[in-house]
């Protein structure tokens, strides 16, 4: 369970592995990093999905956590020669490098040599004598080139085929976020399918009747994913498969350049489908039993959105309620969105009775 969410455990499944990819090594200096930061050829994606800058992509990444005293100790041992971790970086197809790991390292960087510090100067505090209350500018010359000329190791991962699937790349980025509080399967999609497809998600995920029914925002972004659950089997249900995960990110890479035409007729099936189900429903919708379960959400989503396609607006309150109802007390219903709902058979099921039981509703 995530955020209240009653739900298959997406964490817990395993993606087999039938990807090409390419990994090599590279040494770049401190002072060359911090030039492509701040030049964009190497970026940062954070988990901030609003107010997003002019040409720069959708980001995803936790913010900047690092305390002063973690950035000093950083710098401090870059100036003394000590060794540092490295950084994983993917190759995208523009040129540009995608942060996997190294987020707050190299924002410490750039913050240093930019001499800012939450709006203030960036002198170091937490260090020797030799170097405490400088910023970069005021370094010895001869300790400002050993920082410039620091090597920090990066290795650098390409995906070679399917050239238009990063599911290998999601693997890696799990792996390397497996410590402390993990990501969760949401939040690596967001990291590695940024465009119009997660700017349209995070829209709708404002959408008033959605919020009313899902509950307050997750800060695991579960609902942000339950919205991609929804078009996922609405459009590609017959080609689902196990795991739910890799099911739901060949889907978010199949639908990443969602087009101007695409994304206004998904917002449009989306509001109409939220609307009816809140007005006729409630607010207890998805929520039998307290908890919200992520399986009768795809099931009633998918089923009246489907109702809406084949016969356009639903006039009667009463008759969705009613085929709702119905629908809550079938026990093959029951058993589908109960247990194993990750499972073939039982996806289809639930998505097969749902549209049954909505079909007719006037």
């Amino acid at each position: 369970m995530v955020d209240g969410v009653l739900d298959v455990d997406e964490a817990a499944e395993v993606i087999p592995f039938n990807y090409a990819i390419t990994a090599y090594g590279a040494d770049p200096q401190v002072d060359g990093l911090v030039k492509r930061m701040k030049e964009g050829d190497i970026f940062v994606p954070l988990f901030s999905l609003s107010a997003m800058e002019a040409d720069v992509p959708v980001r995803f990444q936790r913010e900047y956590v690092w305390k002063k005293q973690q950035a000093d100790r950083f710098v401090e041992s870059l100036l003394l020669g000590l060794p540092v971790p490295g950084i994983f970086l993917v190759k995208e197809d523009s040129g540009r490098n995608l942060v996997l790991d190294g987020h707050q390292r190299l924002k410490t960087l750039v913050s240093f040599y930019s001499n800012d510090w939450e709006g203030g100067p960036f002198s170091l505090e937490s260090v020797q004598d030799r170097f405490r209350d400088k910023t970069y500018d005021q370094l010895e010359p001869s300790d400002r080139r050993r920082l410039d000329d620091s090597i920090i190791h990066a290795t650098i991962i390409r995906q070679d085929q399917p050239s238009e699937d990063l599911s290998s790349i999601y693997l890696i980025f799990e792996r390397l976020n497996s410590g402390g509080t993990s990501l969760q399967p949401q939040e690596i999609r967001v990291a590695l399918y940024h465009g119009p497809f997660v700017e349209l998600l995070t829209t709708l995920n404002g959408y008033r009747s959605w919020r009313a029914l899902f509950g307050r925002k997750s800060k695991r972004l579960k609902d942000i994913e339950l919205i991609l659950r929804f078009f996922a089997l609405l459009e590609s249900s017959k080609k689902y498969s196990r795991p739910m995960k890799g099911f739901l990110s060949g889907y978010m890479a199949h639908r990443r350049n969602l087009d101007a035409n695409q994304q206004a007729e998904f917002s449009q099936l989306f509001q109409d489908t939220t609307d009816a189900i809140l007005d006729a429903i409630g607010r207890k919708a998805f929520k039998p039993k307290a908890t919200l379960n992520a399986a009768l959400v795809d099931a009633v989503m998918v089923g009246v959105a489907r109702r809406l396609r084949a016969n356009g607006d639903i006039s009667s309150r009463r008759a969705l309620r009613s085929a709702f109802s119905q629908l809550l007390r079938n026990r093959e219903f029951q058993a589908a969105i109960a247990r194993a709902t990750a499972d073939e058979e039982n996806v289809k099921s639930r998505l097969e009775l749902a549209t049954k039981a909505f079909k007719k509703v006037k």
